[in-house]
């Protein structure tokens, strides 16, 4: 159940929508629920057709850096729900087939056009030769928006996200054309400086992001490593 209270601003009264806890639904779910109700990030998702907030998070990374482009090959790492697949239909060109969007995630994803994707955790010791074999080429860019479930233990999942992004950091080396792009998510926790100096040996600009998307009280930060210098072909 909600019900909405008008707030006074300096631009005039908003409207912000309050939760009651349901018998249920626990407090932090509500929290989730009214926290959503009133991003106008989901609102301008839905409104844009977007299937994810998180769609904006790299159009504006994007806007600044200009990573993705027309005719490149990216591979999205974590795709579900398909927002940021979205985003990089649009801009390589991939639903008129001058571009091509591969991703991978836990999770079904509901078809797109222009967009290929399969169910593999990537996670398991297989999953990088499994893409490799689809990919059956090089690519230009690597995005990977993977978190670790979380546990509600801060330094926990900081660790088994960092564990993800190195996964994807190490299968970039792998695939990547040179001078290509790496795009990771990182938790904020400790151990994020050593993936930031590892990248800066592999890439010729290593950059830290917090895109105006992306919540100011959440602990994600994403990593830019463009200007790939090299490959590490592993058979």
């Amino acid at each position: 159940m909600t019900r909405s209270n008008f707030t006074s601003g300096r631009g005039g009264r908003s409207l912000t929508t309050r939760v009651k806890t349901a018998r249920k639904r626990s407090p932090s779910s509500t929290l989730w629920l009214e926290r959503q109700l009133n991003d106008p990030y989901v609102e301008k998702a839905n409104r844009e057709g977007f299937r994810s907030r998180a769609a904006f998070k790299l159009l504006e990374m994007n806007a600044r850096y200009h990573f993705l482009k027309p005719g490149q090959t990216v591979i999205d790492l974590g795709a579900a729900p398909g927002g940021w697949s979205q985003v990089c239909v649009q801009i390589t060109g991939a639903d008129k087939g001058t571009g091509r969007v591969a991703g991978i995630d836990l999770l079904d994803i509901a078809p797109m056009r222009g967009a290929e994707f399969r169910v593999l955790d990537f996670a398991s010791p297989e999953a990088p030769a499994i893409l490799k074999a689809w990919l059956s080429g090089r690519a230009d860019v690597v995005l990977s928006d993977m978190a670790a479930a979380a546990t509600g233990h801060r330094k926990t999942d900081h660790l088994r996200t960092m564990g993800l992004t190195e996964l994807a950091a190490d299968f970039a080396c792998q695939v990547l054309v040179e001078c290509g792009s790496l795009l990771v998510k990182v938790l904020q926790g400790g151990t994020e400086q050593e993936l930031f100096d590892r990248l800066k040996r592999e890439y010729a600009a290593v950059r830290r992001l917090k895109p105006p998307a992306s919540r100011a009280e959440s602990a994600e930060l994403y990593v830019l490593a463009a200007g790939f210098k090299g490959w590490l072909d592993v058979k």
